[in-house]
């Protein structure tokens, strides 16, 4: 018989059976402010979900049994198809009834891309790789909305609730997911470097057919039913919509060579795929492809903002959470002065993060166009760079038990630097804020015009703004000096928002520690005065 040595004591529950939107009271007051409040029931049935253990475990499963590919069937036919485990299917059936893929372009409530953000920022919390298609899904839409005649083939079922896997051409499904495929090898983000060919089978010019032959370096979700691309034609860099199934039932010739061994993001597949003479469909002009294919990388852009910001409330909950349980020296470890002041940094940093999204979502839903060109590179770049320092902090939080592959937060430290690389690294970011302020100056205007409305509340507010006029006023070295100013764009507005919609405490906290300086450069070191006890039980009002 085993002996018990020893009983379990002083070691928290799993964090499970909450509501993760009645905990976050950052994200339900920003839903109400950017005009989704009618709507919070069906956020808070998702923010349900995320505490439901049984979604918990789903999402762990679908990252512990990683896709495979396989490239022949038994016979030694091409087949080139991915499996996944069922928890996978069971997370991305949810998300599209949940309309998180395309579901907000045929939403007639009220702040649809509010809504779906929101709902998005939520789910993320229980699985982020199974994002990947669903964020395809939403932001190829108006993509193809250039090509009337393809859309109205597509829109109802990328639009559609219904999660539908079956491998099967356009004409037999329910629903469709949708992909992109754009790197190459020899370019990366230098897309012009891109070496694909597609030429036409007739006629040339939007709506026309073409083939397609190269090699893409990474291709995610290659289960995807429609896929966007960039090849070269004769008239430069254009883009193709190219289907996975040809309308009388044969595969596109879309040969995927190895699924991607990646740090993180286990649960979805990414590919290296090789275009054989595949058809697709010309989506705009020959030459403009990349103007083209932006309206959909703007909207992935955006879902990279509203994924990591799931991120950083899914790790900094689970720091409270342990926090909140566990004892050290006779007291609660919330309640020691220098993990409150730790915890109380986490908090600031999410809920910044938080205000900034909804507010850009809002942007989206009341079409102001000029300040959501430039406010989505900027709160891109700023807010995947804080998401690993986040994740890397709240692991900490829980000393050993957070470095164990059991915590959540191992996944979640993995995860952390994925969105500051896909869709545009930090670099493209702040050559793409450069570019937008230069090409498109109401850009600019819209988004300087947003930090004067906190103009008078918070004097260390006035002179970060005043330090950015100064540092677009200076037009030497631009380029050089790109992230230092995306970096002072991005502090101006989170201070914006929370000195105007956040409690006294977190605002003060945000001004003294981002914008006047007064503390150090790691999480934790808020200066004194600050009321980290307000801002944790903000944060964390379960322990209320």
């Amino acid at each position: 018989m085993a002996t018990a040595t020893h009983e379990v004591l002083n070691q928290p529950p799993p964090l499970e059976g909450h509501d993760a939107l009645a905990l976050d009271r950052a994200m339900g007051e920003g839903l109400a402010r950017e005009g989704a409040g009618s709507r919070v029931d069906e956020v808070d049935a998702v923010g349900r979900r995320v505490g439901d253990p049984g979604w918990i475990r789903a999402g762990a499963l679908a990252n512990a049994h990683e896709p495979e590919l396989h490239t022949h069937d038994r016979f030694g036919h091409r087949v080139d198809e991915v499996t996944y485990h069922p928890a996978y299917h069971q997370l991305l059936s949810q998300a599209v009834a949940d309309g998180l893929a395309g579901g907000p372009w045929a939403d007639e409530g009220v702040a649809p891309h509010v809504t779906r953000a929101a709902k998005f920022s939520l789910w993320t919390q229980v699985e982020a790789g199974h994002g990947c298609p669903v964020s395809m899904t939403y932001s190829i839409v108006p993509a193809l909305r250039a090509l009337p005649e393809l859309s109205a083939t597509w829109e109802p079922l990328l639009t559609s609730r219904t999660y539908d896997p079956a491998p099967a051409p356009v004409g037999e499904k329910r629903g469709a997911l949708a992909g992109m495929a754009m790197t190459e090898k020899q370019g990366g983000s230098d897309v012009r470097a891109n070496t694909t060919r597609a030429e036409p089978t007739g006629a040339r010019g939007p709506g026309e057919e073409y083939r397609l032959t190269g090699h893409k370096w990474f291709c995610s979700a290659p289960m995807s039913d429609l896929f966007l691309m960039l090849a070269q034609t004769d008239a430069g860099l254009s883009c193709l919509a190219v289907p996975r199934w040809l309308p009388d039932g044969t595969r596109n010739a879309i040969e995927v060579q190895r699924l991607k061994d990646k740090l993180g993001n286990r649960a979805n597949a990414s590919s290296e795929i090789e275009l054989d003479g595949a058809l697709g469909t010309l989506v705009g002009e020959e030459g403009r492809g990349i103007r083209t294919i932006l309206t959909m990388v703007n909207h992935t852009r955006l879902d990279c903002v509203i994924g990591v910001t799931g991120q950083m409330r899914a790790s900094v909950s689970q720091a409270l959470h342990h926090a909140h349980h566990r004892e050290v020296f006779g007291r609660r470890l919330a309640d020691q002065p220098l993990m409150a002041n730790v915890l109380a940094d986490l908090a600031v940093e999410s809920e910044a993060a938080t205000t900034t999204m909804l507010r850009l979502a809002g942007a989206y839903d009341r079409g102001e166009t000029a300040f959501a060109r430039i406010a989505t590179a900027v709160a891109k770049y700023w807010t995947c760079k804080r998401t690993p320092v986040v994740a890397a902090e709240s692991l900490e939080c829980l000393g050993g038990n957070g470095y164990v592959e059991e915590a959540p937060l191992a996944r979640l430290f993995r995860e952390s630097p994925l969105n500051g690389i896909w869709e545009g690294s930090g670099n493209v970011m702040c050559l793409d804020v450069l570019r937008a302020a230069a090409r498109e100056p109401e850009s600019l205007e819209a988004l300087l015009a947003e930090l004067d409305l906190a103009k008078g509340a918070d004097a260390r507010l006035d002179r970060a703004v005043a330090d950015l006029h100064a540092e677009l006023s200076d037009l030497s070295d631009l380029e050089a000096r790109a992230r230092r100013i995306v970096e002072r764009a991005a502090l101006a507005l989170q201070g914006s928002l929370l000195v105007r919609h956040a409690p006294p405490a977190v605002a003060d906290a945000f001004c003294a520690s981002r914008l006047d300086r007064d503390a150090g450069l790691a999480l934790g070191t808020l200066p004194a005065g600050v009321d980290t006890a307000a801002i944790v039980a903000r944060a964390w009002p379960v322990a209320a």
